[in-house]
């Protein structure tokens, strides 16, 4: 599994694989594993790590099973004759021929519990997020240090049953969620006596730092991500929570304090000479470096009314349906509710609020609240308010905006056309020319003289270029 696991992953066949202690009629027990073989591909692969584990491969159904193929039998192998045999597992190899009997079956979650992670001092030293176990006497210590230094952390505690009969009480650890430890506490983490340092490894597994787990946890999805497994070194037994505690930020057990009541300042009377004056401010409009966004207006001066003119020509039928125009004797007003871009014609305009428009690249400044600015001006309902780059406010009636399309093209004018019936009656009255299609005839151009000499044809007179009869 470990040679497996570290080039591929056993997720897809986990949904079929049983392992099984089986032993033969000699008593020697041997490991199998049986899944289903769904592509020769991956048979292929799972024969080739077999062999180099000192392991052999079989094919087959039920309680029978042949060699797999193999350098010497491209094709597979087969047998003449089958074990009369009612063993549970029948194995029939070039060199050996072998019945098994099943005596346990092996949990691949539980195998992965109960193997033992080797020593290898540089895992876990990237960086990333950490889990970190602290016992009972050294979990508040622990959470004022981290709250003390500002190290973002979660902690919750967790119980486990007595780990022995002479224990009455169960055991209380502190479990930290920590997103990022910094170097400086590494050292003083992993050589204290009572905490656990983890490097997660795999969704619902973290290992001990400085150790390696001898299968890639990460290509085994047998944890669940509800839970956390905590895999230990030095031959101490794995922790396992079936589900997380609850988790709270150590900043909320920080110290609280609490201080004399707040100094409260009054009010000064009107007219006391000691008020200070006011700090009312005026207005302005800074150019802004943010790009642009929600550019649905256009303020068009009175001398860019021609140009508009030109444009509405190249406009689409949806741009002049849902566009709205407004005349002023500042100027015309152009609003579309997706955005004015289309209509490249005068100065763009964002809405910040509704019924309320800047010029686009530019921020008022103080940068207050839309809302409160909106409120600063007083504008009455059924009024779009534009300012202008020197500050100055222009409000436009909601009522006078019209769509564009009905304010674009001027009245039509047209006449009547008197109908004639007499006309009418003479022509129905005239009688068709009679046409009559003939024969060209052998020669189908002899009634042409050469052309002249502007390069016309001729007609030759009467009689002229004729056979004779």
């Amino acid at each position: 599994m470990a040679l497996y696991t570290r080039q591929g992953s056993l997720g897809d066949i986990l949904r079929s694989l049983v392992v099984e202690v089986v032993r033969s009629k000699l008593g020697a027990r041997e490991v199998t594993l049986l899944f289903a073989a769904e592509s020769s591909d991956r048979l292929d692969r799972v024969a080739e790590i077999a062999r180099l584990a000192g392991g052999y491969c079989f094919t087959g159904t039920s309680r029978h099973f042949v060699q797999y193929r193999d350098a010497a039998a491209p094709f597979g192998y087969d047998v003449p004759q089958i074990l009369p045999s009612d063993a549970a597992l029948s194995l029939y190899h070039n060199a050996f021929s072998q019945t098994y009997e099943v005596e346990r079956r092996l949990d691949v979650r539980g195998l992965l519990l109960r193997l033992e992670p080797h020593l290898d001092p540089a895992a876990g030293r990237e960086p990333g997020p950490r889990w970190l176990v602290a016992e009972s006497g050294l979990g508040p210590a622990l959470i004022r240090y981290l709250s003390r230094s500002s190290v973002e952390a979660e902690v919750g505690l967790c119980e486990w049953p007595p780990e022995s009969s002479f224990d009455d009480a169960p055991v209380l650890r502190y479990l930290f969620r920590v997103p990022a430890v910094p170097g400086r506490m590494v050292p003083l983490l992993t050589s204290t006596p009572g905490l656990g340092y983890f490097v997660p490894v795999a969704p619902g597994a973290a290992v001990e730092i400085g150790f390696r787990h001898p299968v890639n946890l990460r290509a085994c999805p047998v944890f669940s991500e509800a839970g956390l497994v905590l895999f230990r070194g030095r031959g101490r037994e794995a922790l396992e929570i079936a589900k997380l505690p609850a988790m709270g930020d150590v900043s909320a057990f920080a110290r609280v304090e609490l201080s004399r009541e707040p100094a409260v300042a009054r009010v000064t009377p009107e007219g006391d000479a000691r008020r200070p004056a006011s700090v009312v401010l005026s207005l302005r409009l800074v150019p802004s470096s943010e790009p642009w966004r929600t550019v649905t207006a256009s303020w068009i001066r009175p001398e860019e009314m021609q140009l508009l003119r030109h444009v509405a020509y190249a406009l689409g039928p949806e741009t002049l349906r849902r566009a709205r125009i407004a005349f002023t004797a500042a100027g015309a007003f152009l609003r579309h509710p997706t955005g004015i871009e289309g209509i490249p014609v005068g100065e763009f305009f964002r809405e910040v609020h509704p019924g309320l428009y800047i010029p686009a690249g530019y921020d008022a400044v103080p940068a207050v609240a839309p809302a409160v600015l909106f409120r600063a001006l007083g504008a009455p309902a059924g009024q779009a308010l534009f300012i202008g780059r020197d500050g100055r406010a222009i409000g436009v009636a909601e009522d006078a905006f019209v769509p564009l399309e009905t304010a674009l093209l001027e009245a039509q004018q047209w006449s009547p056309v008197p109908a004639q019936s007499a006309g009418l009656t003479a022509a129905l009255a005239t009688e068709l020319p009679e046409v009559v299609l003939g024969g060209v005839g052998i020669r189908p151009l002899r009634d042409l003289a050469p052309p002249d000499a502007s390069g016309e044809p001729r007609a030759l007179p009467p009689g002229a270029g004729r056979a004779p009869q």
